[in-house]
């Protein structure tokens, strides 16, 4: 999509820390870390929520979640925790619609989040 702001870091039309890159997923560090560890995982794909993902049926939501383990092995968080979200709809506060995993790790995670 033109105006989505993930599709744009996808094109590398805008900048981002990448931290993983795989031919369908795309993982970089939030500009706005709540963790240590604060990356996003999306896919390259324009899905616009978690239940868009999902209904894709084509491993690819399998893909995001390997893609978000080795991010966390990659900062090494993966063997003492790490939390995956997704927020899906803007009442659970996702406020960029293209699917995206947070991987939050570095520090204890408090249940519950919000």
């Amino acid at each position: 999509m033109s105006d989505c702001l993930f599709c744009k870091i996808v094109a590398k039309e805008i900048p981002a820390e990448i931290v993983y890159e795989t031919g369908r997923t795309l993982a970089f560090r939030d500009i706005n870390p709540q963790a240590p560890t604060h990356a996003l995982v999306i896919p390259k794909a324009h899905h616009a929520d978690a239940a868009a993902l999902a209904a894709a049926d084509d491993g690819l939501a399998d893909e995001v979640l390997k893609t978000a383990h080795e991010v966390a092995v990659i900062d090494g968080v993966s063997e003492g925790g790490y939390r995956i979200v997704f927020n899906t709809g803007a009442a659970a506060g996702q406020t960029v619609f293209h699917v995206h995993a947070h991987i939050l790790g570095g520090r204890d995670l408090t249940w519950p989040p919000g």
